[in-house]
């Protein structure tokens, strides 16, 4: 039992990792300054040469290095990161930085209902009530977007948590080491990009920062986040992308005095209130749980 809780742990603190260090992902796509399929060549192809190399030398070292793609759930996996790379660096050009990252937070349901479907795990009745308040706080945010350029922009934002939420679901369904996985599907929005760029060009401002976000924070932070499943459910895992839901707004305030909009502001307030509450629900009864498992099964 104990080493089932050790487990958790180690899930809980490299999630948690995985996603503080998601946060500063789309402030620097901002700060690089280039237009949609120039950030996408070059963002997706640091990142996939960074993951090649960091495997080969794991690899060189160890022969117990991660498979790249492990079998169907990996190509799975890889499909839905390499989609959700595409439509989430549309998002960040066609809706504005709180909209964004208030929707992202919706993965944390989608999770839980994709579970729910496909891992027979019921959500609990205060899970079901955190759902039903998380699609008000989104509809208010999609509707201030209404009859505006941004509501393509929110929908792609939506497109792009369902992607991360079906990955998380097939990754713990599988049980498999999926850490490279997250990182090598970017090879599929990086040939679309090629194909776009050989057209038009790169047009980059400020590569540096560019090359910074693809070759260091991405393949920190998806490893990091891609390999929690094996260690703890697909909902938690999805509420450490709500890091970047609270910070990553901060960071683009500071950077670039962006505020968000009065009906952003309210739905995403009902979203992180909602969020934080039923994660510390969740925690307590964890708590409670393992209490009554420990005087069910005293050492």
């Amino acid at each position: 039992m104990s080493a089932k809780f050790s487990d958790h742990a180690k899930g809980l603190a490299l999630t948690a990792f995985g996603g503080l260090t998601l946060t500063v992902d789309i402030p620097l796509i901002r700060l690089a300054n280039g237009d949609h399929w120039s950030i996408l060549f070059m963002r997706t192809g640091t990142t996939l040469i960074a993951a090649l190399v960091i495997w080969a030398i794991w690899r060189f070292f160890s022969p117990k290095a991660p498979q790249l793609i492990p079998g169907r759930a990996g190509l799975a996996v890889a499909a839905l990161y390499g989609l959700g790379s595409i439509v989430f660096i549309t998002a960040v050009y066609n809706t504005s930085t709180a909209n964004l990252v208030f929707i992202l937070a919706f993965n944390t349901m989608f999770a839980a209902l994709l579970s729910w479907v496909f891992l027979k795990e019921r959500p609990r009745p205060a899970t079901l009530i955190a759902m039903l308040f998380m699609v008000f706080g989104v509809l208010i945010i999609v509707g201030d977007s209404v009859g505006t350029g941004q509501m393509f922009g929110n929908v792609m934002a939506l497109l792009s948590t369902l992607c991360i939420a079906g990955a998380i679901t097939i990754t713990r369904a599988s049980g498999k080491d999926m850490g490279f996985t997250s990182l090598v599907g970017v090879v599929f929005p990086f040939a679309v990009a090629v194909l776009m760029v050989s057209k038009t060009g790169v047009n980059v401002a400020a590569p540096w920062w560019i090359i910074l976000n693809g070759a260091v924070v991405m393949p920190i932070a998806f490893f990091c986040l891609a390999n929690g499943p094996k260690y703890i459910s697909g909902p938690e895992v999805a509420m450490f992308y709500l890091l970047e839901t609270i910070l990553a707004p901060v960071w683009i305030w500071m950077i670039f005095a962006e505020a968000p909009s009065r009906n952003s502001m309210i739905g995403g307030t009902i979203l992180i209130v909602t969020l934080v509450v039923h994660s510390l629900w969740q925690l307590r009864d964890g708590r409670r749980r393992r209490a009554a498992l420990a005087v069910r099964h005293p050492a």
